[in-house]
Formats: structure tokens, sequence, C-alpha cells
């Protein structure tokens, strides 16, 4: 079975959440692995024409997905008592986005 690749930014460390994670489910790391987007360096930077703050296109991916899901209100604070029922919500705040998509075109 592959692994699942969770993506996370330089503001997250892997070495730090990989402990916690396996002290809640000791099994996790057989099912999932952690990948640092990639950031651009100076050089890179320069190379394009670019200064200061530049986008990495893997990181807004999941800040935009991360923006539509706080549009669902059931979802802006997380009361769920099982994993199972929060899952669902999540699944049903993206249904509703791709039926909006699907209902405009």
């Amino acid at each position: 079975m592959p692994k699942t690749t969770i993506l996370v930014d330089h503001g997250y460390h892997p070495e730090k959440i990989i402990p916690a994670l396996e002290q809640i489910y000791p099994q996790i790391m057989t099912k999932i692995q952690f990948e640092l987007s990639a950031k651009p360096s100076k050089a890179e930077k320069q190379a394009k024409g670019q200064s200061g703050f530049v986008p990495v296109a893997a990181r807004w991916v999941i800040e935009r997905s991360n923006a539509w899901v706080e549009r669902c209100k059931s979802l802006v604070k997380n009361f769920d008592r099982t994993l199972a029922r929060a899952n669902a919500k999540l699944k049903l705040c993206f249904i509703r986005l791709m039926l909006k998509r699907l209902a405009a075109s």
C-alpha cells in the first residue's frame, strides 16, 4: 500500500510531529510520510527577476483548500466528538463546493 504524502511548509517541523503522532497511533508512519514543500532560493528568484516573497505553488493549493473549508460554517470550530463525523463534514463541504461549481458551468 503506498504511503500518503503530507506536504508541509517550512513552518512545520516533521521531526517534532512524528514522535507525537507515534505516541497516539504507533502504526501511523507506515501509512503517511511528510514532505517539505520546495522553497525557491535567492539565486532562483534572482534568475527569474523576482525578489521578496514569492508564493510556492504547492503551498497555495493547501492554503486555498483551507480557505474553502473556512466557508463552511459547521467546520469553523470543530465540536465533533469523533474523527469519523469530522471527516464526514469535511467531505460534505467539498461536495457542496464541487456541486456549486458544476451548477455554475
